[in-house]
Formats: C-alpha cells, structure tokens, sequence
C-alpha cells in the first residue's frame, strides 16, 4: 500500500463522514459498485460454521442461499450441511472461492480473529460481498487494508457487530452526539465482564495431536506454527495473542459501538494501558487502558478509558446508575459530559429501561427523551443483504465505519503489548519514535497467506 493510496483512502473517508456530521446517522456514500439487484437470490459461501458461523449462515441462508460452506473441522463441517440444500463442502476457504468463484455472490467470514483478513481480502478481491465478524481483523495493519480494499472493489460490507442495528443504540448515539443532551463530552468510560475464558501470564497450556476431523494446518491459516491445543481450541484461542484480540478485542467492537457511532472515536493520538503483566503469549488477565482523541469535526477533544477483567469506572461515578437487581450491570458505557451523563448499560446498547441520562443526580430513561434524527434498521444481517442488492450501505460497513472502529479497538491492544505510553501517527500507522511494536502493528504472515 503506498503512501498515495493511502491519503486518497483517507480523503475519501473523510468526506463521508463530515457529509454525515459528528455521527454515522446514514451510511450514505458508499453503494456498492456491483449491483446484484437483477438477481432473485443472493448466494452465499460461508467461511467457519461452527459457534458464531452457525448463526451467521443461518442468517445467510434467510437472505439468501447458501451453496458453499468451509470449516475446517469434519464433524462441523458435516453437521451444517444438514442445515443447506446440499452446498458444497471445503476445508480450505481459499480452495472454496477458487472453485465456487463463479457460483458465490457473497460470503460471510465467521472465523477466529487471525483469519478474518486473510480470508476477506481474497473474497472482496474477487468482487465478493463480504460479511466478516468482529473484531474485524487481528492487526491494525490488515483493519486499514480491508477498508482500503473494500473501498476499491466497491463491494457491499459487514462487520458481525449487531448492536449496531439497535434503535435504542442508535437513538442514544444521536441523543450524545447529535443532540448533544449532555453537552460536550470530556470521558467515556467503557467496561465488560470480559475475559470468561483463560487468560493469563504462564497459563498452562498442554499440547496434544489434533483431532482426525481437525484440519489444523488451516487453522492455524498465516499464523507461525504452533502444537494443537486443547486450551487454545476450539474457543479459548481469543486469550493468545497469536490467535485472538483479548477482551478488548471480543467485546469492544459492542460495548464501545454506541460511543464511537456518538462521537466518531478513531484516530487517536496517545493510548496507555495499565495491566496485569503478560509474557508474550496470552492476554493479562486485566487491563485499564487510557485513548486520549483530538478534536474531531466540531466534536470536543477527549479521553476514552477501557476496563476488562473486573477492573470498574471509579465508585463515583457509578452511584447514581441504574441497576439491575441491586448490581450494577457488569458491562457497559458511561460518557460524561459538561451538561450530565450518559449511561447505556450492556454490550449492546438495547437496554431501554436503563439507558438514559443522569443529571444532578436524576436519572431520565431514554424513552422519555425525544429523538428521531437516526436511521432504523430493518435488522442487522438485512441491512447487508440490501446493500448486496443496490440499496444503502449498511452501517457498519468496512469502508467508512467497522474499519475505523477495529483500528481504534485494537491500539488498545498496542498499549498492552508495549506497557508504555504510545503516541500514534493514525494517517502513517507508525508508534512514534519507535518500532519495537512494527509486529504488533503488521503481523509476519506465515504458510503462503497473504493480503
């Protein structure tokens, strides 16, 4: 990617989105460039089946029809296709597109975190629409590759972050950012219940020979060689840093969506992290991790602080909110700003009852607060089958929003990684005087993958 391609990537971005203000009310500006509209059906290839994929293809196959599945476990494999009318099975996702090119419209990307990009980058190359779960890639390297990627072939994009298709996430955004009903807002406190799997410094981990029906050279895909595990997967894979994001990876594109669709959170200029300590292999077991943001559009600049691992906001500031049978929600987002806060409790911003605002001690639920200035979804696995067909642009489309959001998520992990203050450089992609973090940034793909 040359430095040229980048700025004009950049440029065209930010002309969308200061077309739709402080906030992504619509996600106009980015239709897709091949039109599937003539077509009666969309067909889909489904990369990874089991766990999340079995709802994803599920989803594929409400909006369409699925004709080809991959995963590289047998069992799996053979349990979903019960679920098609007789698709076309792989192991390999790169073999799948090269043989069902022809016969695939779309593809959804429902894998763990080291193979998002790998995977989506051959799709959309090939002119595949292409729904790809969050985080949406490993590295902030292949986040900017893919919204670059996306971008050129014009293709329609999804990030598997449903929340986004709320309406009481989208009001709330619209509430903070558009209506700025607590002003300006000066933090945004962001927390989950995250990690649930081991994840820690020295964790055991007992190899073994993999499974018959597990395929594990292609799930390991561009990551370094590495012992089949037990503990690593077929779940506990998003604690190892070779493989998965942590909890700031898993849960951040969720729990921190509201305020990033309020506020328009990317680019960064400084992110610390104060952490359990780490060795290089799997995530600490807690982190708190400070993003200062710059000015933004009009928007005041700002200070994010991310807290997993049982690590809470300050007791202050969660006084006065809401609870749920006595217990404050063990996720969820509190913004401040110089008129009140905000509260949207949860990961996923739907919570009614408890959302709202909490002014002098007063808390308003949002149903009260009257808003309409935001775009309703007709669901969120809709939203990109329209887009496939010529409509809008869903609004977590890769080119101009998940792309952005992945970018921000993962610097967190940067701060982690390195245990100092890293001042970055958002448009060159670079920690500021130095590059002991370059493969934290771009990772060294292994096995013949590529981007």
């Amino acid at each position: 990617m040359t430095k040229k391609k980048t700025n004009q990537s950049r440029r065209t971005f930010m002309q969308v989105s200061a077309a739709a203000g402080a906030g992504f009310w619509a996600a106009g500006g980015v239709a897709p460039k091949k039109s599937l509209a003539s077509i009666e059906e969309i067909r889909f290839g489904c990369i990874g089946v089991g766990g999340k994929g079995s709802s994803d293809s599920a989803d594929a196959q409400r909006n369409g029809k699925v004709v080809a599945i991959c995963d590289i476990d047998g069992e799996i494999l053979g349990k979903a296709s019960e679920k098609f009318d007789n698709p076309a099975k792989f192991n390999d996702f790169r073999e799948m597109l090269d043989k069902m090119g022809d016969s695939i419209d779309a593809v959804t990307v429902s894998t763990p975190d080291h193979t998002h990009a790998v995977a989506a980058a051959m799709a959309m190359k090939m002119k595949k629409a292409c729904f790809c779960q969050k985080p949406l890639t490993h590295s902030l390297w292949e986040a900017r590759q893919l919204s670059d990627i996306a971008r050129e072939m014009g293709v329609a994009t999804q990030m598997g972050n449903q929340g986004t298709a709320e309406s009481n996430l989208r009001k709330s955004a619209a509430l903070v950012g558009k209506k700025k009903i607590i002003g300006d807002v000066a933090e945004i406190h962001v927390w989950t219940n995250r990690p649930v799997w081991p994840q820690a410094y020295g964790l055991d981990v007992k190899t073994m020979e993999p499974p018959k029906h597990v395929h594990w050279d292609l799930w390991l895909g561009p990551a370094k060689k590495h012992d089949y595990s037990p503990e690593i997967h077929p779940f506990k894979w998003r604690g190892f840093w070779d493989f998965g994001t942590g909890a700031l990876g898993d849960m951040a594109c969720h729990t921190l969506n509201m305020s990033f669709m309020a506020l328009d959170l990317r680019d960064p200029v400084s992110v610390e992290a104060d952490a359990d300590r780490h060795d290089g292999i799997c995530y600490p077991k807690w982190s708190k991790i400070v993003f200062e943001f710059p000015e933004r559009n009009g928007r005041a600049a700002c200070k994010m602080i991310w807290y997993d691992g049982g690590k809470m906001p300050p007791a202050e500031l969660m006084k006065d909110l809401p609870k749920q049978s006595d217990q404050h929600f063990s996720s969820g987002a509190l913004l401040i700003g110089d008129k009140g806060m905000f509260y949207s409790p949860g990961d996923y911003g739907q919570e009614t009852r408890y959302t709202g605002t909490i002014v002098d001690g007063e808390f308003t639920p949002i149903r009260q607060l009257e808003c309409d200035d935001y775009v309703k979804s007709p669901g969120h696995f809709v939203e990109f089958a329209d887009a496939i067909k010529g409509g809008d642009a869903a609004m977590s489309n890769i080119q101009t929003y998940s792309g952005g959001l992945t970018e921000t998520v993962l610097l967190g992990n940067l701060a982690v990684w390195s245990s100092k203050k890293v001042d970055w450089d958002a448009e060159k992609l670079i920690a500021k005087g130095t590059n002991e973090l370059d493969k934290i940034i771009k990772p060294d793909f292994q096995n013949g993958y590529s981007l």
